[in-house]
């Protein structure tokens, strides 16, 4: 997907993009392209399948999700990696407020720089893990939406971000074509959570890129208070029943 036929894609879909929010997903492409060089930030490096896979990929949620593509909301994004799916939601939408909750310092850093470079604004960098950001009152139950993408299991990952989303809200898991199976394993941990599984959302890619799987579970009451578990438990014992 050359970036021409990503902006024609979006212009289907009702996004036109104006002349600074092209240049800032070119900008966004070249930062991740030369700090890959000195960082392992992705694998996906070629500019065409960065465009496909990367940027458009993200901005499949808002497909799912037109909310946040217009309105002002709070987005918490958990081990964004290179700031996917976040920052190509906040180029599109600058209203959003978004966190980017990621464990390695230099992942921070980069980020700190691209958004920098974007002059992107209510964009708050977080650097610690998703267990600790969760039990941290400054973001316990407030985000409108949590999403990660690729992370980590769905019943792992259901510890790490619906902490953080407060009731009434959303967690968004983006996930492969395992999600349904993954799902049936998350179930107890969900509603034990305070969850409650909303829609399942199936999406194909352009350009035969696959398809691109979303489950959505509303919070409907407060997690208790143990959970998340301490760093490296959800992973090693998931919640089952």
């Amino acid at each position: 997907m050359k970036p021409e036929e990503f902006f024609e894609a979006l212009a289907q879909k009702g996004i036109a993009l104006n002349a600074t929010q092209k240049e800032q997903f070119a900008t966004y492409f070249h930062e991740l392209v030369e700090t890959n060089k000195v960082m392992n930030l992705t694998s996906i490096t070629d500019e065409e399948q960065v465009y496909l896979k990367h940027f458009y990929d993200s901005i499949v949620l808002g497909f799912v999700d037109e909310k946040l593509l217009s309105e002002e909301l709070t987005l918490c994004d958990v081990g964004s990696g290179a700031g996917f799916p976040s920052l190509p939601l906040k180029i599109i939408n600058p209203k959003l407020k978004i966190t980017i909750v990621d464990s390695l310092n230099k992942r921070i850093k980069f980020l700190d720089t691209l958004v920098n470079k974007l002059n992107l604004d209510k964009v708050n960098l977080v650097h610690g893990r998703a267990e600790e950001v969760g039990k941290n009152p400054q973001f316990r139950e407030s985000f409108d939406v949590v999403t990660a993408r690729a992370v980590a299991a769905m019943n792992v990952l259901t510890e790490f971000c619906l902490p953080l989303v407060k009731v009434g809200g959303q967690f968004v898991a983006m996930k492969s074509e395992k999600a349904p199976e993954e799902l049936e394993t998350a179930k107890f941990a969900i509603k034990l959570l305070g969850g409650e599984i909303k829609q399942q959302e199936s999406v194909e890619l352009p350009n035969d890129a696959g398809i691109r799987n979303f489950i959505f579970v509303g919070k409907v009451a407060k997690t208790p208070k143990k959970y998340p578990r301490k760093p490296g438990t959800p992973a090693k014992k998931p919640l089952v029943k």
